[in-house]
């Protein structure tokens, strides 16, 4: 008579002809067992359709093969294409990934830790949020390996992985500079912002400072990294410096702000103004005209964070911290001004 429901262990067992024990040494990579049986065992788990429960390895192995993955807002462009890369690499070494919110001010934070503890998971991701003293501490508490992601904590003892947020925002006024352009403003994050805010200013100041120009804080906007503080933020940078040529935005999404202002105005873009973004998200090709930004390698930044956890959790490895490069993505919001 045929089963009905999902197949046991003790099917297996029963298929191969051997212990239920037998079976979980197999699937534990435990010792006590020959080749012969091993082939058995996985032959009769794969003519089942057998899945392992991986709660219950866990009570074996104490691994459960999940990690957290901490996000300060998960809807976000910005997030999938990060998540792409985590889950990639996750799916690629057999793990799960239960992904969480933890709030832009983290006030969900310990609520969705002490859940990851309850579920007991093998290791964590701690994205794109400043990582102060009372996460650092709450983090340490769990004892396992932690990968910070697009974020960066002097003096943390978690490694990260992020693009150099200098570099890339140098790299898009530089870009700006050598079409020509003399009058850039910026729409900047928040100065206190230590992980975007900051360094992206401060390349976009060392790059004017590099040709000789003395930057500005009446070229600066400060908005928040969506759509809509780009939007007013740019209204208030081109009302006070009107004569601005080019605009670096200090995301995507405020560069998309800073291109339904420019229409609201009649200002077009690139002929009347131009406009670089930063992140290269697919919202970059959406826009009209597709927008020039400066791409970081969030997918790929997401593996290598993922593969840098697996390191820690399987080998015990201690992996060193790593700046991944930026690079400008040409499309059609910068235009080269007669020399």
């Amino acid at each position: 008579m045929k089963r009905e429901g999902n197949p046991t262990i003790r099917d297996v067992s029963r298929k191969a002809n051997v212990s239920v024990a037998t079976v979980s040494r197999v699937l534990n990579n435990q010792p006590g067992f020959s080749e012969k049986t091993r082939r058995k065992v996985l032959k009769a788990i794969e003519e089942l359709g057998y899945h392992p429960n991986q709660v219950a390895r866990g009570l074996v192995s104490r691994k459960t093969r999940t990690v957290g993955v901490l996000f300060p807002v998960v809807s976000s462009m910005f997030s999938a294409a990060l998540l792409q890369g985590i889950e990639a690499e996750a799916n690629r070494r057999d793990y799960g990934v239960i992904v969480c919110n933890m709030g832009e001010k983290g006030d969900r934070f310990d609520r969705v830790v002490g859940m990851l503890a309850e579920k007991r998971v093998d290791g964590l991701l701690f994205v794109s949020e400043w990582l102060d003293d009372r996460f650092a501490e709450r983090l340490e508490a769990l004892a396992v390996p932690v990968v910070l992601v697009s974020t960066g904590s002097p003096g943390s003892p978690f490694p990260y992985v992020k693009a150099d947020d200098f570099q890339g925002a140098f790299l898009a006024t530089r870009h700006l500079l050598e079409a020509g352009h003399w009058r850039i403003g910026m729409v900047s994050g928040p100065p206190e912002d230590r992980i975007a805010g900051s360094p992206r200013i401060e390349g976009y100041r060392h790059a004017l400072r590099s040709c000789g120009l003395a930057p500005s804080d009446r070229d600066i906007a400060v908005a928040g990294f969506d759509f809509h503080s780009g939007l007013k933020a740019a209204g208030e940078l081109l009302d006070r410096s009107p004569d601005l040529t080019a605009v670096f935005a200090a995301s995507d999404e405020m560069a998309a702000g800073v291109l339904a202002c420019c229409y609201q105005r009649g200002i077009r873009v690139p002929d009347d103004l131009s406009v670089i973004g930063y992140d290269n998200l697919s919202l970059a090709e959406m826009t009209s005209p597709p927008l020039t930004t400066v791409a970081q390698p969030l997918e790929r930044m997401g593996q290598t964070a993922m593969e840098m956890l697996v390191s820690m959790m399987e080998d015990g490895g201690e992996p060193e911290s790593l700046l991944l490069e930026t690079s400008v993505v040409e499309r059609f919001t910068v235009r080269k001004l007669l020399s």
